[in-house]
Order: structure tokens, then sequence, then C-alpha cells
């Protein structure tokens, strides 16, 4: 591993994957280890206009006897080519080989034995259809979701019509933009230059976001049918999110304190459908991306996440 963009002790490996339509591939694992010797480690994965920056988790988790990894998926933040569709995907599966590769180096190479899977957001459907479909290989021995995304944030008609729409075209024509896009006031409610405190960098994780396109939109939407005909993931999940969401068109401090990207009711009504041991809390206060809430807020987030692990997580002297 090379060092990382992040410094601080932070190193990074680019993980060579197949060729696309596109082209070259990469996508790249981020590492950090604590300074005690351990057998248990995280592997993060982010979510939609995204990439790993958050220092803060990382060092949490090497606090707690966790030594840390997190992945940029292929087409995001330090994988992201000059050839390529930003964020761009056609099959939510094309994610699963930079996961093989990334389990594979964390268990063979550093020797981890217990190793929690994290995902938000997006990160957390990508997460969750993977621990199902290798739920007989025992790869990971917990799944932690913060805010996952298993619906799209629109009413039933919408949804309806719109993937109705958009799985026709966005075979024919996965390219394809699709008009209206992302607001910037999520954005704005994270990043310190406006209404947040993060710094990260902007030509990978926009305001406004990406384009959305025909094709990504059709994969997530046979992603969500898969997740909600019903998954059988059988390690412990834990599924963290908002006690509520919020809607508006303009600047309102409601952003601060609730989830702007996703409808928190959809996450209540699909964790159900995860596996037989599931556990659900929900955080008062919380954002989109819980551990990016106000420092009351995501002290609250790591509490409950640590106590978790205590009590699910197999216990191994490390």
């Amino acid at each position: 591993m090379e060092p990382d963009i992040l410094g601080n002790g932070f190193q990074q490996m680019t993980l060579p994957l197949r060729d696309d339509n596109e082209g070259k591939v990469v996508a790249t694992l981020v590492r950090k280890k604590g300074k005690k010797s351990s057998k248990k480690a995280v592997l993060y994965v982010h979510g939609f206009v995204d990439y790993f920056f958050q220092e803060e988790m990382a060092e949490n988790y090497i606090k707690n006897g966790f030594h840390f990894y997190a992945l940029d998926l292929r087409k995001y933040g330090r994988s992201l080519l000059p050839h390529q569709t930003a964020n761009f995907f056609q099959d939510i599966n094309e994610y699963f080989e930079e996961l093989d590769k990334a389990i594979d180096i964390i268990r063979k190479d550093d020797g981890v034995e217990q190793l929690l899977l994290s995902g938000h957001s997006t990160g957390g459907l990508v997460t969750s259809l993977y621990a199902n479909l290798f739920h007989h290989e025992n790869k990971i021995n917990a799944l932690f979701l913060n805010s996952p995304f298993f619906e799209f944030n629109e009413n039933w008609i919408n949804r309806e019509v719109l993937m109705g729409l958009v799985g026709a075209v966005g075979k024919a024509y996965p390219y394809l933009e699709i008009p209206g896009g992302l607001s910037d006031l999520y954005g704005k409610s994270l990043h310190k230059d406006h209404k947040g405190e993060w710094d990260y960098n902007l030509d990978w994780r926009p305001l406004k976001g990406f384009s959305l396109r025909a094709g990504w939109l059709r994969g997530i939407d046979k992603a969500h049918k898969k997740l909600q005909s019903g998954l059988k993931i059988n390690c412990p999940v834990l599924v963290m999110y908002s006690t509520q969401s919020v809607k508006v068109k303009n600047w309102d401090d409601k952003l601060l304190e609730a989830d702007a990207v996703l409808d928190v009711s959809d996450i209540d009504r699909y964790s159900d459908v995860l596996g037989d041991h599931v556990t659900e809390i929900r955080i008062t206060g919380g954002m989109h991306d819980l551990i990016l809430s106000s420092k009351p807020v995501r002290d609250d987030v790591y509490q409950k996440l640590f106590t978790w692990l205590t009590a699910y997580f197999p216990k191994k002297k490390g």
C-alpha cells in the first residue's frame, strides 16, 4: 500500500478490475490500522455521489479495537478515471468484484478473522445484496447499515410510472440523462463552505451530484426489487436511520436534523426482510449520513453501534 490523500496514517491500494464497455476499471481500498494487534476489522462502503473521507469514523473504529478499511467503488472518488461516466453502473452485482478482492486482502493478507461490513445509503443496498448472495460462505461476521437506500423517495404513483418508463428506456439508452437531477440542499447541509462542518473534494462529491442516467436508475430499481422480495442474510444486521425525513425546496434548518434524501418509513419497512437477526435503531436528530450529523448525534450513533457490536459481534481474542 502507498500513502493515501488523507495522510495521517491512511494508506491506499488500487484494485485492478475487469474492463467494461467504457474501458479500464479500478477500485481503491483505503486502510488505517490501529497500533494494537487485532483480528477485527470493518470494511466501509460509501453511498451515491460519495467517497471515503470520514476520518473521524475511522478513528472511532480504531479506538474500539477495529482496523479500518474503506472502498471507493469503481467510478467513484479515488477510483474515477477520466474516460468514465461518474458513479455509473447498470447491474449492482458489478460491485461484488471489488468487494471480493477487498475482503480477500483483508482476511488473507492482513489476517483479519472477524469482519464487519458497513454500508451507507446506496452502499447499504450493495452490501445487503452482497451479504445475501454469499450468506453460506461466511465472508462477513456482521453487517451495519447506515440509512440504507431500500426504495426511491417518491410517492407510489411516481415510483410505478417513472420506473416503468426508465426500465424500458434504460435498457436501450443506458447513458440517457434523466431531467431534474438532485437538489444541492443536502450537500450544503454538509460542506463547511455552506451550512455544514465537513471538508471534502467537491469534484468527487459535487453539491448537486452527478447526472442521473437511465441505466443507473434501471439497475437500482432491479436491486430494490431483489431486496424487497426478501433476503436471507444469516449474520447479525444492524440498521440505523433517522427518526424523521424532511422534504423542502429551499434552505430550512430541519435539514440539519433529519434525513433529506430518503423516506425513513421505507427503511423501516424493508429492514424486516433482510434476515432473521436484524436490529433497528432510530436516531433522533440524525441526518441522512448519520455519522455526518451534529456531534452529539454522531456520538450517540457511535455509542449505540459499539454497544451493539459488543453484544452481537463474535468475541475472540485479537
